[in-house]
């Protein structure tokens, strides 16, 4: 397993560009600037392909897949074709199902629950996706804030609308299948919420 996961802040960028089906991330470590993982979609169909330059590109299926740079995989998130809700799938690197999401019906701004590998509910993805403020919370626990916004970053950083950072907190233990639901929610926010 890879240890890269523990860290607690997390910097996303989305390759930007006309005409592209797939959703590609690299994720860095703030401090460094270095690349410490990868979410790429490696076997996008031709047919997803094309629906995903339609209005259908919300119902689309996809697989999307973060790894370590040097490839070895982190989680795997999984979705098949969404007519009203989406229900997602997160896998670990051998393939396990450690949860997945389950979005709230007529929730207002953005809503889905993260759910462990036995369907329970272990936190609520809430926020506004027009602001791009997102919190991990159970009751009044919070386990991660999602934001376009973060003070120990130089405006540099956020050249685009693109860019955001995950900041997961110290309370949840490292090597927590938690980190890595979180992470991939993280991942799907665009894809099941706002496409």
């Amino acid at each position: 397993m890879s240890h890269v996961i523990n860290k607690n802040l997390f910097l996303v960028k989305e390759h930007v560009g006309m005409f592209k089906a797939a959703n590609n991330f690299d994720i860095h470590d703030p401090e460094t600037g270095n690349i410490i993982m990868e979410c790429r979609e490696p076997s996008l169909g031709i047919f997803t392909k094309m629906l995903r330059f339609t209005d259908y590109k919300r119902m689309t299926p996809f697989d999307v897949q973060v790894t370590t740079p040097d490839g070895q995989l982190v989680v795997r998130i999984q979705r098949g074709i969404s007519i009203f809700l989406s229900k997602v799938v997160v896998t670990d690197q051998n393939n396990k199902v450690l949860g997945g999401f389950q979005q709230k019906f007529f929730s207002i701004g953005g809503k889905f629950d993260v759910l462990d590998k036995n369907d329970q509910v272990v936190c609520q993805l809430q926020g506004k996706w027009t602001g791009w403020d997102f919190y991990f919370k159970n009751g009044e626990k919070q386990f991660a804030h999602v934001s376009k916004k973060w003070a120990g970053l130089g405006k540099e950083m956020f050249t685009s609308a693109d860019n955001y950072v995950l900041e997961i907190s110290s309370d949840v233990p490292e090597n927590n299948d938690v980190r890595k639901l979180i992470l991939a929610a993280v991942m799907c926010i665009d894809m099941v919420l706002k496409e």
